[in-house]
């Protein structure tokens, strides 16, 4: 997994782009995100984690980040899309001021969920442990970021 390039680099290649603000977009993904949370909550109280849901625990709280960092990005005006858009919407945590310990442990989330849905990549119980807290510590920040 080689190093998560810079914003800027992403806007240079087109694939982020600036655009007016999309507030209803934004507050959707809020909601949504707000919701997954709330039922990966809910999952970690009824379910064990264990190796044989860890990737359904992992995309969880893949997906939730990712909401709120779209979210963010859409009221700054800025749209990632097609290839290398969500290695952009990582490297927007770096614009967020996240420490880059936490910028590449989602980089690294972000080359793991690639892999379970392209490649079949399995995942265990110990990894979706580590990225369950790492959640839990990064979804309030993000919250706070889009309000």
């Amino acid at each position: 997994m080689k190093g998560i390039r810079k914003f800027d680099e992403f806007i240079k290649e087109n694939i982020v782009r600036k655009q007016s603000v999309d507030k209803s977009r934004a507050e959707f993904l809020i909601k949504e995100s707000e919701n997954s949370y709330n039922n990966l909550l809910e999952k970690i109280q009824k379910l064990k984690l264990n190796d044989n849901n860890a990737n359904d625990f992992i995309k969880s709280c893949y997906d939730i980040l990712m909401e709120l960092i779209r979210a963010k990005m859409l009221l700054e005006g800025y749209n990632a899309s097609g290839f290398g858009a969500h290695e952009a919407e990582v490297s927007f945590m770096r614009i967020l001021s996240f420490d880059e310990r936490d910028v590449q442990f989602a980089d690294q989330m972000r080359f793991f969920r690639n892999g379970m849905i392209y490649y079949g990549t399995i995942l265990d119980k110990i990894y979706a442990e580590k990225v369950v807290e790492f959640t839990k510590r990064i979804y309030p920040k993000l919250k706070e970021m889009v309000k």
